[in-house]
């Protein structure tokens, strides 16, 4: 007797039924908009923040030098979901209410801003003393110096530990189910429960594939392009 074929069906029934992925795909769609909304955000304000983080550690003021690294340093060792349960349950008691898409995005955002402040000051201290002081010798001020010589090398040498970091911190954006943020797997997770099988949760695997392998593709061609031009 041959008990593949209804192994095989249970399989499918169980994690690829199609009635239920009929019902709730559009409700993993919705989740998978707020999952690619939240991540480009916390991209965008992530790296923006880390830039200007990094710059201001490289003015070599003392005090703010050594605020950035403190900051850096307490953000990189706390774990992203005690920082998302903190903005919001803890903020409330000090009259600073916020969303679960807002208390997740800041959290994300700082952590990764973080990163890319460290990433990016490391590719600051691979470069050649040489090079700023021949800048400055033309005649660049510090600051057209530190824009069109410093930075542009500096990003290439922090591309391929920045992408990886920007791939990991973005799916941490499942943590913002803990507070009930309507993203994937918090999607996924009710619809599973509601219909009484794990399709959904497939349907939410699905949905990370399509937004994340485009990012590690990405993340790719940007490390092999500027190694070369390096």
């Amino acid at each position: 007797m041959n008990t593949a074929a209804p192994g095989l069906e249970q399989l499918f029934f169980t994690f690829f039924n199609v009635d239920v992925a009929a019902t709730y795909w559009r409700d993993i769609a919705r989740g998978m908009g707020i999952t690619a909304l939240l991540s480009l955000a916390v991209v965008a304000c992530g790296l923006l923040l880390g830039l200007v983080l990094a710059v201001v550690r490289y003015l070599q003021w003392r005090v703010p030098a050594l605020l950035v690294v403190a900051f850096a340093d307490i953000l990189r060792s706390l774990p992203p979901l005690v920082l998302i349960i903190v903005f919001f349950f803890a903020f409330p008691f000090i009259n600073l209410s916020m969303s679960a898409f807002t208390a997740t995005w800041l959290a994300l955002t700082l952590v990764l801003a973080a990163y890319a402040e460290e990433s990016i000051w490391g590719g600051i201290l691979s470069l050649p003393v040489g090079q700023s002081e021949a800048a400055r010798s033309t005649g660049l001020s510090w600051w057209q110096t530190t824009v069109s010589v410093v930075l542009p090398q500096a990003l290439r040498v922090a591309v391929p530990p920045l992408t990886n970091r920007i791939i990991s911190v973005t799916k941490n954006t499942a943590l913002g189910s803990v507070v009930a943020l309507s993203e994937i797997l918090n999607t996924a997770q009710s619809a599973s429960s509601n219909a009484g099988n794990p399709t959904p949760l497939m349907l939410g695997a699905a949905a990370y594939l399509m937004l994340f392998v485009p990012v590690v593709l990405c993340s790719r061609w940007l490390e092999t392009r500027w190694r070369w031009k390096r």
